[in-house]
């Protein structure tokens, strides 16, 4: 062989060699495109819910999930020694009966043994603040939403005359307009030293249009004065059902051949948790039995 021929053949040898290598960087890109991808595919499928990217606080469950066994998104076992402000604010005041003695003072707010404690107290500075009576609330607006699953919320009520502790849901992104347009769910509302809950939806339909009976918006419960409960609802596409230590207790459904207001409820929703005061509901609040307390010992959230 003559060096020339060598030279050739070492350039054809040289030449192979790299197509093998390019051959084999192919061959292990697209193990990677594949193993990628696959990643992708197992995630989403663990995944329940989407996050909105303009409100990435706001999850909403995927399309058929409501047929599955619920997992859980979210939730607070209120073990620090101070309200995680990730996932709560303080209600402020307001000019309406549940909110208008709402106070950000911490009198009104504890967190003991891991429960939080919201107060519903006679106001001890009336140079600072006319008002009578102070309460504490918070709320997940702003931090935390979502549209269809379950939500659980363990407490503990306390009892007076003109309290009126609630556990209630309104509309983070208002789809549909002003109050009560995008609705209401309350999930637990109670009153004086009644032994039993009111569990509600309120609407444009229910509450402007007045109905009320078709479908039976409301529904009570009995519960133990003093005992913790399990509060909560199921939400699903086309009904609410309302629950109580875990066993149904009511249900609202949504009725397609009625006035489109009846079923604002596909949107997202906030938590409400306040210990409110008086008002013409509840009536009259009775200093001598205040101060009042309501105990949270957890919220959790499925989808």
């Amino acid at each position: 062989m003559t060096g020339q021929e060598f030279q050739l053949l070492h350039h054809k040898i040289n030449i192979l060699n790299l197509f093998t290598s390019i051959k084999e960087i192919f061959i292990q890109m697209a193990k990677y495109a594949i193993l990628c991808f696959m990643s992708i595919v197992f995630i989403t499928s663990c995944q329940v819910s989407n996050r909105l990217k303009t409100h990435p606080h706001v999850y909403i469950q995927h399309e058929g999930r409501e047929a599955k066994k619920w997992k859980l998104i979210w939730e607070d076992q209120f073990n620090g020694t101070s309200i995680d402000t990730t996932k709560w604010s303080k209600i402020p005041a307001g000019e309406a009966d549940w909110n208008r003695h709402m106070s950000m003072d911490t009198a009104c707010f504890a967190m003991e043994d891991g429960k939080l404690i919201l107060k519903g107290i006679n106001n001890p500075d009336s140079s600072r603040d006319s008002r009578p009576f102070l309460t504490g609330g918070i709320w997940s607006k702003g931090k935390f939403a979502f549209q269809y699953g379950r939500i659980e919320i363990r407490a503990k009520l306390g009892y007076a005359q003109g309290a009126w502790p609630a556990i209630w849901m309104l509309a983070e992104l208002d789809k549909y307009g002003k109050y009560p347009k995008n609705g209401e769910i309350d999930i637990m509302e109670h009153l004086n030293h009644d032994s039993i809950i009111y569990q509600t939806t309120h609407s444009y339909y229910t509450l402007d249009l007045g109905r009320k009976n078709s479908p039976p918006h409301s529904g009570t419960a009995n519960i133990v004065a003093g005992k913790y409960h399990v509060y909560g609802i199921s939400w699903y596409p086309d009904r609410i059902v309302f629950q109580l230590d875990g066993k149904d207790t009511f249900s609202y459904p949504r009725m397609t051949e009625l006035d489109q207001s009846q079923w604002p409820y596909d949107q997202p929703f906030f938590l409400l948790i306040d210990q409110q005061l008086g008002g013409n509901w509840v009536g009259k609040v009775d200093s001598k039995q205040l101060p009042v307390e309501m105990l949270i010992d957890w919220v959790k959230v499925y989808q």
